[in-house]
């Protein structure tokens, strides 16, 4: 059976993001990878005796759901992060259709700020809906839930507290919110945008 490996990242130090508390974030990402794979062999190993073994399988394949977002939506985290900060270009083509949807490119990063504020664990995420036309900011609890199923992923925002507890309390996370967006890679969101290969309106 292939396992799934660790991601190396090349991060960069951060504006309000100290390198303790990205240290610290990528231990929960290494668990995340550890747990994806074991689950995966657990339930290979149980269903060797599937009858007697069916009540743990079904749970093990519910928890896989939690482990493997919570793997892959890090490695969407921490990319956004290499080659250091930089201003999503106004005449890119992703920053145009943010205008298109939230009014202005301001707003929509002012939307996206105001979702992160929600109560309770989870992420907030920005995707692209290929049928509509159109991106969607939502609020996904935990890791899995509330996912759009399909949509591709153009950013993401941890707001599990172990984001950013070692750098604020739980009543900070608006200066949490800010510091994220300030060390965002805008390029990077930009590629995945184009990689899907749609365009803004002219």
């Amino acid at each position: 059976m292939q396992k799934y490996e660790e991601k190396k990242f090349n991060l960069p130090k951060m504006e309000g993001i100290s390198e303790k508390q990205i240290e610290e974030h990528l231990k929960l990402y290494s668990g995340y990878v550890k747990h994806t794979n074991l689950i995966r062999e657990k339930i290979a190993e149980l269903s060797e005796d599937k009858d007697n073994n069916a009540y743990l399988i079904s749970e093990l394949r519910r928890r896989f759901n939690f482990e493997f977002n919570g793997m892959k939506m890090h490695e969407y985290y921490f990319e956004q992060f290499e080659g250091g900060a930089k201003d999503l270009n106004e005449e890119s083509n992703l920053a145009k259709v943010l205008a298109e949807k939230y009014g202005s490119l301001e707003k929509s990063i002012e939307h996206f700020a105001e979702v992160g504020k929600s109560r309770g664990i989870g992420w907030v995420v920005l995707v692209y809906d290929t049928q509509a036309k159109t991106l969607h900011t939502v609020w996904v609890g935990d890791h899995e839930l509330g996912q759009l199923g399909g949509l591709p992923i153009i950013a993401v925002m941890d707001m599990w507290e172990h984001a950013f507890m070692v750098d604020y309390v739980p009543s900070e996370k608006g200066k949490y919110i800010d510091a994220f967006l300030k060390n965002i890679n805008s390029e990077v969101l930009e590629k995945r945008y184009n990689d899907l290969g749609v365009r803004s309106k002219e």
